[in-house]
């Protein structure tokens, strides 16, 4: 169990849905396969009906849900406030919400394919009830509102019209095209080449969602799914063979059968979420009205640039991120960036990389690239949303850290490393590392850069680690390991060798060496796991998918019973 441990509360979690979407069809599809008060509708359309009303029984419970998960403040709500009251594996599954709400799209996409197709058949076979080859199925179609003692069961009433003009002409049909539209949209553009290419274009299309919801919440409004309303006067599988004596006193128990449509109920189940959701919107709304004042732009190497902001009221925790909007590139685009400044500090910041359209437009807003200072009122206005909480706001629950950077992600540990030591060497906090709320002893950083100037702003940082856990005597508390996995000639190779025996390595200038190449995870884990035995180590990770994955598998591999568990937390926007 112990090789699962990152992995068993997420199964359960997504098994617990799965369950619930399966409970949820099979429960609305014996209720239309069995049910008298469908009978007949079961005769015109067949077999489609119950799975066309399971799909869409399916598609409501899903509709409800999807919203909660990008609910942020939310999400950060819960996480603080499960501190107390809940363990680490139950809050470690809110930092998966992004992941959540795509499975239930996918979902979504699911049921949706499910309920067209079988609605495909049951606009068919209810064009086929007029053809006159089934006496009963042409009477049932036949009942018309218009005449008296009649109500309509065949939503379709020219034998003649064509099934698609129908499907698209009908307010089911239109809504449902839409919806589907809609759909097609926003999760085709939320593929990862997509978002990491064109961001642009998933935050615009997704915002498509308004439609969905809207189309889902009227598609049931046309009411084309009828139920027979007089069960008590008439059994339809009485009197379904006497179809020829319905309404003639020759047989009293079957009158005409009455039929009306099923009152929608889509909004009832995504109602709530959405008023959650608005509420959602308008705290972002209003916090990101407030105003923000850019205090310093600094550039750095590797096409990077640091944005130092100050905000009144503002409040962070350690490698939190906010969404950052500039209403000179655009009034609708938020980006998310994690901060790499400390609670502590009297200003917040970012660093943001220049990788895309928006980020250009920011570098050259901010004057990034010119040499002359500007003031500040000549720097552009920005609208911040946040903070939002991360996994690593439980980076002090466990007595060993590991943090694992790659490229750009090595920014909330910038953070997370500025407010730990300042918790440990300042008087303020004495007490609570004392206290329970403090367990850490150690950590391992692990910083894996693409080249050599990549991100040489947190070297600073790093040489002025070395010099203060050297002056206090902290020597043990933090271990960190640069690996440069390009960028290395033939020449930058003797010069390793000649100054090897030195102190400070000769490419970072720092007291650890630099490693070259990538880290080999199954010697790295086994031996810290020998350092620290029967420990539960947080592994804290900020990167590319496919390490993710990687260092993902290698925590379970290597993580026993007797020996140290390593908990995965991967930061997630």
């Amino acid at each position: 169990m112990a090789r699962h441990l990152n992995d068993v509360p997420r199964w359960i979690f997504i098994g617990i849905w799965i369950l619930g979407n399966i409970a949820m069809f099979l429960y609305e599809y014996f209720v239309y396969k069995n049910s008298a008060e469908f009978f007949y509708l079961r005769k015109i359309v067949g077999a489609a009906l119950p799975v066309a009303r399971a799909s869409a029984a399916c598609l409501n419970l899903n509709c409800m849900l999807i919203l909660i998960p990008v609910c942020r403040n939310l999400i950060s709500f819960l996480r603080g406030s499960l501190k107390n009251c809940c363990k680490k594996t139950i809050r470690r599954q809110l930092d998966k919400h992004i992941t959540f709400h795509r499975y239930i799209a996918y979902m979504i996409c699911i049921h949706t394919a499910v309920h067209i197709g079988a609605h495909v058949f049951n606009v068919e076979r209810m064009v086929v009830a007029h053809d006159g080859s089934e006496l009963l199925l042409s009477l049932l179609s036949n009942l018309d509102d218009n005449n008296p003692g009649q109500t309509y069961i065949n939503p379709v009433r020219d034998g003649t019209q064509d099934p698609t003009l129908f499907a698209m002409t009908s307010i089911p049909g239109i809504t449902g095209v839409l919806a589907t539209l809609a759909l097609i949209l926003m999760v085709s553009s939320a593929t990862e080449t997509i978002r990491r290419s064109y961001f642009e274009v998933f935050w615009f299309t997704h915002h498509l969602f308004v439609v969905f919801f809207v189309c889902v919440g009227i598609h049931g409004i046309g009411k084309i799914v009828r139920g027979q309303s007089n069960i008590g006067d008439h059994d339809p599988e009485y009197c379904v063979d006497k179809y020829e004596q319905w309404g003639s006193p020759a047989e009293p128990k079957c009158p005409l059968p009455q039929f009306t449509g099923s009152s929608p109920s889509t909004w009832q189940w995504i109602v709530g979420p959405v008023v959650l959701y608005v509420l959602e919107r308008f705290v972002r709304f209003f916090r990101s009205n407030q105003q923000v004042v850019i205090s310093k732009v600094v550039k750095h190497p590797s096409k990077v640039f640091e944005l130092q902001m100050r905000k009144k009221g503002f409040s962070m925790g350690p490698g939190q991120y906010i969404f950052l909007q500039c209403p000179k590139i655009s009034h609708l685009e938020w980006h998310p960036f994690t901060l790499t400044s400390a609670p502590e500090d009297e200003y917040f910041s970012v660093h943001i990389r220049r990788v895309g359209n928006w980020t250009e437009a920011l570098a050259k807003a901010c004057h990034v690239d010119e040499v002359e200072f500007k003031e500040n009122w000549k720097l552009p206005k920005v609208a911040v949303d946040g903070p939002f909480g991360t996994a690593t706001e439980d980076i002090f629950t466990y007595e060993v850290d590991i943090f694992v950077a790659a490229g750009i992600g090595v920014t909330p540990f910038a953070s997370v490393l500025k407010h730990t030591w300042h918790r440990l060497t300042n008087r303020r906090y004495r007490k609570q590392v004392a206290g329970r709320d403090f367990k850490l002893k150690k950590v391992y950083f692990f910083w894996i850069c693409p080249d050599m100037n990549a991100f040489e702003w947190l070297h600073d940082l790093l040489k002025y680690y070395d010099r203060q856990m050297a002056d206090s005597g902290m020597n043990d508390f933090l271990t960190y390991y640069v690996y440069l996995t390009r960028g290395w000639d033939r020449n930058l190779a003797k010069t390793i060798v000649l100054h090897d025996e030195e102190i400070y390595d000769p490419i970072t200038g720092l007291q650890q060496k630099t490693h070259y190449g990538r880290p080999n995870w199954d010697q790295i884990m086994p031996t810290i796991a020998d350092k620290h035995p029967g420990t539960k180590i947080g592994v804290f990770f900020c990167g590319p998918k496919v390490l993710s994955s990687t260092l993902h598998k290698a925590c379970n591999q290597h993580s026993s019973k007797e020996g140290a568990r390593f908990y995965y937390n991967k930061e997630n926007f």
